[in-house]
């Protein structure tokens, strides 16, 4: 079971560690222009070549949006309880609890746990925590909503997209087939590169609040994972890769939103690092549990 883990949580790893030093000594990865192919163009590819391969039912899609929206509505409800019983500014931290890294590291991990199945399902789960991170997250940073930034978001035409050909059973024309898969499958490897190069340029504000956040976002968010997965009926993989997505570390996109609003990014900032940090010894103990034989 060490070795099956191992083989999962190793690559991760040292992707994102190769990026964290790309960036390190000097070698820039340009964000902003990465940023944006990775969200704009790989990542659509990604769901539409998943959809496809994975046949991903309407039904276990639905499944999982219903489970994400229900683990999302309980880390901000609880998570804004926690903060306020600290003392803890629920503006700045509250996104940070309630939008864990789905992307970079969910989708990758996903994968290389539960296979294309894993990793269709995650993506619904990615579909609908960037979503609300989007909308909820920002408003909550910001201190109004973005809508008009939703329907800019690909995602959102890639999932339908994805659903309507997995519902009608289409199949892309070989070609097409073959060049979204390819663009694609640069998403992995290059969120995880990305991950390492933000990482690199973080720094931790205060140890002591960075930690509590951490340990609520990484804590909180796998015991709702197993209660909503419960509550919702669901099983194998479908429920592993919910409580996975759920026990991630914070995602970095709360950093980005908070500096974009002067939300005290460098306290966000600290709670990334340690969460990613931590989740290298909680993400382990996790999947060694769920992929243990019942």
């Amino acid at each position: 079971m060490f070795a099956v883990v191992l083989a999962v949580v190793l690559p991760v790893v040292i992707t994102v560690a190769v990026g964290f030093l790309w960036t390190r000594y000097g070698y820039p990865l340009n964000s902003k222009e990465l940023t944006a192919l990775i969200a704009d163009v790989a990542t659509p590819c990604l769901i539409i070549a998943t959809f496809q391969k994975s046949q991903l039912s309407f039904d276990a899609f639905a499944a999982m949006a219903g489970a994400t929206a229900a683990a999302i509505v309980l880390f901000a409800g609880v998570g804004a309880l926690a903060l306020w019983a600290a003392g803890l500014r629920i503006r700045t931290f509250l996104p940070s609890i309630a939008f864990p890294n789905a992307g970079n590291l969910g989708l990758p991990l996903s994968l290389y746990a539960f296979g294309t199945e894993g990793l269709g399902y995650a993506i619904a789960f990615f579909s609908i925590s960037s979503v609300a991170n989007y909308t909820l997250g920002q408003m909550i940073a910001a201190g109004k909503a973005n809508w008009r930034g939703l329907l800019r978001l690909p995602i959102l035409y890639a999932v339908a997209i994805g659903i309507a050909l997995s519902f009608w059973r289409i199949e892309l024309p070989g070609w097409a087939g073959t060049t979204i898969a390819l663009i694609g499958n640069v998403t992995v490897p290059l969120m995880l590169l990305m991950l390492g190069s933000s990482l690199s340029r973080l720094k931790v504000a205060s140890v002591g609040r960075a930690l509590f956040v951490s340990v609520l976002r990484i804590g909180l968010g796998g015991a709702i994972g197993i209660v909503v997965a419960a509550a919702f009926g669901l099983t194998g993989s479908l429920r592993a890769v919910l409580i996975v997505q759920c026990a991630n570390p914070v995602a970095v996109y709360n950093y980005l939103f908070a500096q974009r609003w002067n939300n005290e990014p460098e306290e966000v900032a600290g709670v990334v690092v340690l969460s990613t940090l931590l989740s290298l010894l909680t993400i382990p103990l996790v999947l060694a549990w769920l992929m243990s034989p019942a």
